[in-house]
């Protein structure tokens, strides 16, 4: 007795098998656990759930690192790159994009072979067959009119049946991509976009996998597996540049007393979710200039002292929202717990700069039935204000006579001053009349009194017209400024004169010299 018992829990557990083995979404893509009302709240549309399971037969799993992978794909292992649009504001559209990376040589022809690229490899058996996988010629066009066929192989892991294709398109990659305990599969070739709303979504960080196959025979192998990371974020995603005029580097955040800072707002919105939505821009330059709002978002603000100053900037919009839950009654109230939103009721505005870690969602009751939410960005800096050069200037230019004659060439002496800071370097650019081509240059440490005026001596090779660019500097700037110079012919019989220019600081100048003919362009 007790061994027919044992026989027959043995058939049980035998019968039992090939349900308990058979493997799921999550087995083969990732082993992330989300509880139900995860999954519930996070519901994508158009996706499903990684409980389903997956069809082994159809599309072996292949572990990492298992030395399959690298048989793979003829000539060596494809790569996946995945990048996506993050990060995305709630309720807007983030994209995620999977580019194959082929071997070196190869690539994706017209028709969707894979091929070897002409003139890359020396192989001789290249010159008789080109292709790496030729997927056209024996192509399965017939087993779209044979329904018993098309259910074999031509099938996604979950058993769905591939979408008929338009015309004579062969996609030969078969993606799935996997997040939040679902999935979504596609057909591509060697590359595939996928785009989801992210209204539902929880805020924070992310994880997106996909995994690749492609075609072998009525079956698909794995060829590559990715992973990135998306954020999701309830704050407007914003970027701010500054530029200055003769700031040595913007990058630093140190700028220029008594010179105006540019200042212009990016807001990272590439599905233009906020494209209809009023958006408002509250600045505060830590200077005690007051609080600044304006629907633009550029602005420029000059600051007239030297120092270190907190720069603060509010983005703030309204953007379509879920609807709260009716405020209770005040005998029923109770205290919110904090993850509850909070009341559609119009409420004192906020300040316009919020402290890290505020809540930054208001709802303003609309309608019944459409609400907006008040989205805000943050962006804050330190800047430092210093002394820099703030203007050079050309006031004379003058032809230098030089006692040895030499043809055609000329030697000129460049009067320039400058306001602000005193320079510590100073660069010449000869360039052709369109300032676009660069002939010659020549730097050098300059020594300069507070007066700021200098001497800079330069030659020219041959008549002609000549853009030539004045520089100086110092640590924290860079002030430019520009000329055209028209060079006259020389006589044979004039003195021949020095090719080599001389860049000279001086503090005090006489100049009786003969003037040339001259076109000033100040850029100060």
């Amino acid at each position: 007795m007790e061994s027919l018992c044992g026989v027959l829990v043995f058939l049980l557990l035998a019968a039992g098998l090939p349900l308990q083995a058979a493997k799921r979404f999550r087995d083969v893509l990732g082993h992330e656990q989300y509880p139900d009302h995860m999954r519930e709240n996070n519901q994508l549309r158009g996706w499903s759930s990684d409980e389903n399971e997956w069809d082994e037969q159809l599309y072996p799993v292949w572990r990492r690192g298992e030395g399959r992978w690298k048989d793979s794909w003829e000539g060596g292992r494809v790569q996946a790159a995945l990048t996506s649009d993050s990060p995305a504001l709630v309720g807007s559209n983030i994209t995620f994009v999977v580019n194959l990376v082929f071997p070196r040589c190869q690539k994706e022809d017209a028709n969707g072979n894979i091929v070897y690229e002409r003139n890359c490899r020396s192989d001789l058996e290249l010159a008789s067959d080109p292709y790496v996988y030729n997927w056209t010629t024996g192509a399965d066009d017939e087993d779209w009119e044979d329904s018993t066929s098309q259910g074999q192989h031509l099938r996604f892991p979950d058993g769905k049946p591939f979408p008929r294709p338009h015309g004579r398109k062969k996609w030969n990659f078969v993606y799935v991509f996997h997040t939040l305990g679902q999935y979504f599969q596609k057909l591509g070739r060697c590359s595939a976009r996928v785009s989801i709303n992210t209204v539902n979504l929880t805020v924070g960080p992310q994880v997106m996998e996909v995994i690749v196959f492609r075609r072998h025979g009525r079956a698909y192998i794995p060829i590559s597996k990715v992973k990135d990371v998306y954020v999701i974020t309830d704050q407007i995603p914003i970027f701010v540049t500054m530029y200055q005029k003769n700031d040595r580097n913007s990058s630093d955040e140190t700028f220029l007393r008594d010179l105006p800072i540019f200042f212009d707002v990016l807001i990272h919105d590439p599905s233009h979710f906020l494209n209809y939505s009023a958006i408002s821009y509250k600045w505060n330059f830590g200077d005690n200039t007051g609080l600044f709002v304006s629907n633009n978002h550029t602005l420029n603000h000059t600051y007239v002292l030297n120092g270190t100053f907190n720069f603060n900037l509010t983005v703030q919009t309204a953007v379509p929202g879920p609807c709260p839950s009716p405020t209770p009654s005040p005998s029923s109230s109770t205290s919110p717990s904090p993850a509850s939103s909070p009341s559609p009721t119009l409420s004192t505005p906020s300040p316009s700069l919020m402290p890290t870690g505020h809540k930054s969602m208001e709802l303003s009751d609309i309608s019944n039935e459409n609400c907006r939410i008040n989205r805000y960005g943050y962006f804050r800096a330190t800047i430092t204000i210093v002394d820099g050069i703030l203007e050079v200037n050309i006031i004379q230019v003058a032809d230098v006579p030089i006692p040895t004659p030499q043809p055609d060439n000329s030697l000129m002496d460049f009067i320039v001053t400058c306001k602000g800071a005193t320079p510590t370097e100073a660069c010449t650019i000869i360039s052709d009349p369109t300032c676009q081509i660069a002939q010659n240059r020549v730097c050098s440490p300059v020594a300069v009194d507070e007066l700021c005026l200098l001497s800079v001596r330069r030659a020219f090779n041959g008549s002609g017209t000549y853009c030539v660019n004045f520089t100086l500097g110092d640590d924290a700037s860079l002030a430019l400024t520009s000329a055209l110079i028209s060079i006259p012919g020389k006589d044979l019989g004039s003195p021949l004169r020095t090719v080599n220019g001389v860049l000279i600081s001086i503090g005090c100048l006489a100049m009786f010299v003969t003037m040339v003919t001259i076109l000033l362009y100040n850029l100060g």
